[in-house]
Order: C-alpha cells, then structure tokens, then sequence
C-alpha cells in the first residue's frame, strides 16, 4: 500500500482526509497536538485493514518537530506522500497584532512546513515522492483582519514553487491545494472572530476528496496548483 503523511490529523480537514485515504488502501502516518485524539482515529482507521501509525507534536514548538517526526518513522515506510494541511488563522488589524502572535502564525503557517519537508523530502529521493501543500485564496488576495494569514499562505505558496523546482531533479514533486472557506474547526478557536456564513462553506470532505486527486496523480505528472472554491464565491 502507499503510505500519507498528514498533519493537523485529529481535526478537520486533516481529519476527514485521513478516513478517505484509510478508505481508498492507503497506511498512514499521521500528526497532530492531540495524542487521546490520535489515538482514537488510529483505532478506527486501522479496521480499515490500513497501517497506522502517529505521532503527538505542537508543531508551533520547532524544537520537536524534526525528532518527533524521526520517532514517527522508526521501522515505518517512508511516505509517498506529505499532506502539509496543519495551520492556524489570526484576525484583527495587522500591525495591532501582538509580536508573538505573529510568530506563532510564521511558524505554524510555514516554518513548520518548511521543517517537515527538511525531514522527509531527503527520504524521498530514492523513490520519489509527492508534497501536498494545503494553501488558500488569501495567498492571492488582501482581506482586512486577516493580513497575517494572507502573508504566511503567499509565502507558502513561494515556497512550494522554490521546492518544486528544486526538487524535480530528484524526481520529487510539490503542489499547492488552494482552497476558499472551508467549514471546519478553524473558525471555532479563539485566535479568529468571523461572523461568516459557514453554510456556503465547501465542506471538509471535499478538500479531502481534492488531496486525493492529487495524491493519486501518476509520478509522470503533477498538478502544481489545483483552485477549489465555494460555489457561492464565499471568503
């Protein structure tokens, strides 16, 4: 079976997309903050028949990332597949925005991703391998109270495009999943205040269904950017 990597599993978009892969024959390594949540979806996706494996880490604390993920994948196959779809969201006016607010945003938004791909990617190179960026429409645009989550999603998409080139020499391949409003958690946390009609919303299964899409593109191709918005046009 081919294994996928996910973040921000025990929630979510990273949640649902877990039980579709499980579904579709996929084993899975999976990561997220919650080990009693980890632990319960483990259970459940394993009676799939797939592998599971998982792996409690903060990624907003950049010192555990690269052992954690070592610990992850210790007599465990390495992915064929990275899902980047851990991230955070902040909303108020951009320069009111506390210093360390700010950093926590950078690091979940990006630095974490860049640190998972520091540690796997050079493990995918013998085989190749995909990286699966969940990024959104605020890469592209400028939305009042929310400028610090438009800039860590532009540089995310900077970042894969530089990996991708990089990258392609060793037969590894990178994308972005560009999505609008999607219906999920993150609009329940207390670092977002938003008063959007979630009903309009894409759901979170079917951004699930987009990873797959890509995930399950031939290695002789990839779609480097795929645009999934609601069909209302809703933030």
């Amino acid at each position: 079976m081919p294994t996928a990597l996910i973040t921000g599993a025990s929630r979510g978009i990273g949640n649902a997309t877990a039980k579709l892969f499980a579904h579709a024959g996929w084993d899975l390594l999976l990561v997220a903050r919650s080990e009693d949540s980890l632990k319960s979806l483990s259970e459940q996706l394993s009676k799939t028949g797939s592998k599971v494996s998982y792996k409690a880490m903060d990624l907003s604390d950049p010192s555990c990332i690269s052992s954690g993920l070592k610990e992850l994948l210790f007599e465990r196959d390495i992915p064929s597949v990275l899902i980047n779809n851990a991230g955070v969201a902040w909303t108020g006016d951009l320069l009111s925005m506390p210093l360390k607010s700010w950093q926590w945003l950078v690091q979940m938004n990006l630095t974490s991703v860049f640190q998972v791909c520091a540690s796997i990617v050079p493990l995918m190179r013998n085989s190749g391998g995909l990286i699966i960026n969940v990024s959104s429409h605020a890469a592209r645009n400028a939305f009042s109270q929310w400028g610090g989550y438009c800039t860590t999603k532009a540089a995310l998409a900077s970042f894969t495009k530089c990996l991708a080139e990089e990258e392609r020499i060793n037969g590894v391949r990178a994308c972005t999943l560009t999505i609008g409003a999607v219906d999920s958690t993150l609009w329940d946390t207390d670092t977002v205040q938003s008063d959007f009609n979630r009903r309009a919303m894409l759901s979170v299964e079917q951004v699930a269904n987009a990873i797959l899409h890509l995930a399950e593109q031939p290695s002789s191709q990839v779609i480097e950017d795929m645009t999934l918005m609601p069909a209302t046009g809703a933030f």
